[in-house]
């Protein structure tokens, strides 16, 4: 099998964009990438386009607006895992030897979609019982602190060091820096999860272009970042109480990459991690074992994964800062371990990184654990 490489990035502003459609955040995205890459419209073998709530055809409209037309397209959706699942479709194609040069897109205009919070599948038990998304991690968050003693002012420390990071990223969505106590005074979602706690609905796109080894050596591009992993997982389906302290899907799909890509997580240099609210962001990094099971809100206050901490998460601001325009979300968190590996991060660059993470986990689906986890486990 085939190694691959990305060979170029490409990502627009996230936030509102009223003035613009999904094609066209699509297509800006698709050009930009391309032109990172050195590669031309006619050297795209194959696509694959991630959206959820686009409609029919998302792929053949961005791609078709960006110039690119005639070739195999597939849309993926797979909630909030669909970007990255276009990734891994992506990289499976020239893993297998049928293409050399391929795009992932992920894009979203979800403020022309909807407003609110978002919901479970109508078939799944909790949305019929009236629950919304932040109120299902709201109860994970009170289980968190009764197991392991976990405060609301540690978790505000999530979300505002993932603010602090966005302040540093031109393309967040945010761009002030909120303090923990500017989060604990914004107003109460679910408790014990505030509004500053709670990603944001935004518009965006983001694309990346995938090369095979022999088709990487023929460009002479040394700016090319090895995929050395990228693994998607399923929920299995449910059997009694869930638990709700620690995510098995997050923990199997990082087993499998670590295996894959022969790097433990002792060896990850810094994560972008799926962080819809804040307690996600702790469920996943400890599910990843990244830090220990229900110690990393401490270690969050004391440091530990800011940017020039231990291990930084969400250097990029995460969803809480940057933005979650869901198809796009899981391309975005390639595109920012890409830039941070080749030292292109500006004011939030992280040093010394050599080997990133990004790990994508999306929706709620009937009798399952989760619909879709993706990781994906990226060196120079």
């Amino acid at each position: 099998m085939d190694d691959v490489y990305v060979l170029g990035a490409g990502m627009t502003p996230f936030g509102k964009h009223p003035d613009r459609t999904a094609a066209d955040l699509g297509a800006a995205a698709v050009l930009e990438a391309l032109d990172d890459a050195g590669v031309a419209l006619a050297d795209i073998e194959a696509a694959w386009v991630g959206s959820v709530f686009q409609g029919m055809a998302m792929g053949q409209r961005a791609l078709g607006d960006g110039g690119i037309s005639g070739i195999p397209i597939t849309n993926v959706e797979n909630a909030c895992s669909s970007g990255s699942t276009a990734i891994w479709d992506a990289a499976m194609s020239i893993r297998a030897g049928v293409y050399e040069v391929v795009i992932a897109l992920g894009v979203e205009h979800l403020t022309g979609q909807f407003r609110g919070a978002f919901t479970p599948d109508e078939s799944d038990i909790e949305a019929q019982r009236g629950l919304t998304m932040p109120s299902v991690y709201a109860m994970r968050a009170q289980r968190h602190f009764a197991e392991f003693g976990t405060t609301t002012e540690q978790l505000a420390a999530i979300a505002s060091k993932n603010k602090r990071n966005a302040a540093l990223n031109p393309l967040a969505q945010f761009k002030k820096p909120v303090t923990v106590e500017e989060v604990l005074a914004s107003r109460m979602i679910a408790d014990p999860l505030h509004l500053q706690e709670c990603a944001p609905v935004s518009d965006g796109a983001s694309a990346v272009v995938l090369v095979s080894k022999a088709k990487r050596d023929q460009l002479g591009r040394g700016r090319a970042i090895r995929l050395a992993a990228s693994v998607l997982k399923s929920g299995r389906k449910e059997v009694g109480l869930p638990e709700m302290t620690f995510e098995d899907l997050t923990h199997r799909a990082a087993e499998e990459a670590y295996a894959v890509s022969g790097i433990g997580p002792e060896e990850i240099r810094f994560a972008e991690v799926h962080d819809c609210f804040s307690i996600a962001e702790a469920l996943r990094v400890e599910g990843l074992g990244l830090f220990p099971r229900g110690e990393y809100p401490a270690r969050v206050v004391k440091g530990e994964a800011d940017l020039d901490g231990r291990l930084p998460v969400n250097g990029s601001g995460g969803l809480l800062g940057k933005g979650h325009p869901l198809g796009a979300t899981g391309v975005a968190q390639v595109v920012e371990v890409v830039r941070q590996l080749r030292g292109e991060a500006g004011d939030r660059q992280i040093p010394g990184a050599k080997v990133g993470l990004a790990h994508c986990r999306g929706g709620k689906a009937q009798g399952v654990e989760g619909t879709a986890c993706t990781v994906n486990i990226l060196t120079v």
